[in-house]
């Protein structure tokens, strides 16, 4: 499964938790290509319009994410343990896009190391309902729980840098 090809999904996905996870990646595509297109502009009308757009692409991602909390246990487990254990600097400051300088495109980084950890998760569960070996199984189960802590704290780290919200996500 990858978005790498035209943004078009490359397989397909037989759990609606994958099916989250498949729009949530669609929307971290759409946030980084419009974070992308700001930073490289120097027009005011035109940034501050694109930001609206990447605003809602952002609470869309911060929706969706709610859902797969509510519907995934394993994911609402992680979240909760992240949550807890991982406390970030409060006076760091937000790192700002417009900025011309590399910094601008840390986030981007992070959005695109979650779209990775959600494509993970979306292949190695669909390869759990095609292999019968139980040892097979439960190594795939362990890597799957860990891909969703990563989902997690690569998340906390945009909550915390980026100056915009995330829809209803904490």
């Amino acid at each position: 499964m990858s978005y790498t090809t035209n943004r078009q999904p490359q397989g397909i996905s037989y759990c609606f938790t994958n099916k989250i996870r498949e729009a949530m990646i669609a929307e971290l595509v759409a946030i980084n290509d419009y974070a992308y297109n700001i930073a490289h502009s120097d027009i005011k009308d035109i940034n501050e319009i694109l930001h609206h757009i990447m605003e809602d692409e952002k609470r869309h991602y911060g929706m969706f994410l709610k859902l797969l909390r509510k519907y995934d246990p394993i994911q609402y487990t992680k979240y909760m343990e992240v949550k807890e254990h991982i406390k970030l600097d409060k006076d760091a400051k937000y790192l700002n896009f417009y900025d011309k300088n590399s910094e601008k495109m840390i986030l981007n980084f992070i959005r695109d190391d979650i779209k990775g950890e959600l494509e993970a998760i979306i292949l190695y569960e669909e390869h759990l309902m095609e292999i019968p070996y139980k040892d097979i199984k439960e190594t795939f189960m362990k890597v799957i729980e860990d891909e969703k802590e990563h989902v997690e704290e690569l998340t906390l780290l945009l909550m915390h840098y980026d100056k915009d919200k995330y829809g209803p996500i904490e």
